[in-house]
């Protein structure tokens, strides 16, 4: 079996993953299913045709009134400033020591921080790149098709539906 692509989604298997079940191929099998992305956004079922339908959007702030939530954190401050965390730990040091870490606690309750000194995509550490799976890396250097609009053959994929193998039990045999 040759793939001439990265594997994210099963609709590129076709049959091959059922095939390989029923002709006892575990190996085989397995070896499929983890080439396939672990992300469930990359799934067939969520890149079906859509249908124009209508959907009741909620506005965060009335929500975060509603259900009684603090502020949003936000994920980077409004202005970039590189001497952000100089003197935190002081700070922090001088706080623990005086009040105690429950009111340390309280303050980010309050007035959360944001998660990262920036908000840049373009500044994601290589650590946490190379951390990702191979999809995820592609995405982020946008090298592939985008795949909230993919390519998808959905009559094809009704017919697998359809097909009498698919719904047969598996029996399993010991090797």
């Amino acid at each position: 079996m040759q793939i001439g692509d990265l594997l994210i989604t099963e609709s590129q298997l076709k049959t091959r993953l059922n095939e390989s079940v029923h002709e006892n191929r575990r190996g085989e099998f397995a070896f499929l299913l983890a080439m396939l992305s672990h992300d469930a956004l990359d799934f067939s079922e969520f890149h079906l045709p859509k249908s124009d339908t209508k959907h009741y959007q909620a506005d965060e702030d009335a929500l975060r009134k509603q259900f009684g939530a603090g502020p949003k954190q936000p994920l980077a401050p409004d202005t970039f400033n590189m001497l952000i965390g100089k003197n935190n730990t002081e700070l922090l040091a001088k706080m623990g020591s005086a009040v105690g870490m429950s009111d340390i606690k309280l303050t980010q309750c309050l007035k959360p921080e944001p998660f990262n000194i920036r908000d840049d995509k373009n500044h994601i550490p290589l650590t946490v790149i190379d951390n990702c799976e191979l999809a995820v890396r592609r995405r982020i250097k946008n090298t592939n098709t985008e795949l909230s609009n993919p390519q998808m053959d959905a009559v094809a994929f009704y017919d697998d539906l359809q097909n009498e193998a698919i719904h047969q039990p598996l029996h399993l045999f010991s090797a």
